[in-house]
């Protein structure tokens, strides 16, 4: 019996580090954005609330209403929007 329990305790301990937050990264058209880089924008229909340690990449385009970016998304963090072709947004339909 201790030796079950050792090993479902075992296995259970190599399972959590997997538990935690998904990357949950994703391409979507800019339907609208803050003024400034910090505040929400709304991106393929999400939510995303952009920090001052979001980084913004534009040098595949301009990040304007209608763009196609990437949501690079870690632990619930907003790490990056990144100006994308439109063909990446076309296929996620």
């Amino acid at each position: 019996m201790k030796k079950l329990l050792m090993a479902c305790l075992s296995v259970t301990a190599f399972s959590l580090p997997m538990i935690g937050h998904a990357d949950d990264d994703f391409y979507g058209k800019i339907e609208s954005r803050p003024d400034a880089k910090v505040g929400q924008w709304v991106i393929g229909g999400k939510n995303v609330n952009a920090t001052a340690a979001t980084e913004l990449d534009d040098r595949k385009g301009p990040l304007t209403v209608g763009a196609c970016v990437e949501v690079e998304i870690d632990d619930g963090i907003v790490e990056e929007i990144e100006a994308e072709k439109m063909r990446k947004c076309d296929r996620q339909r």
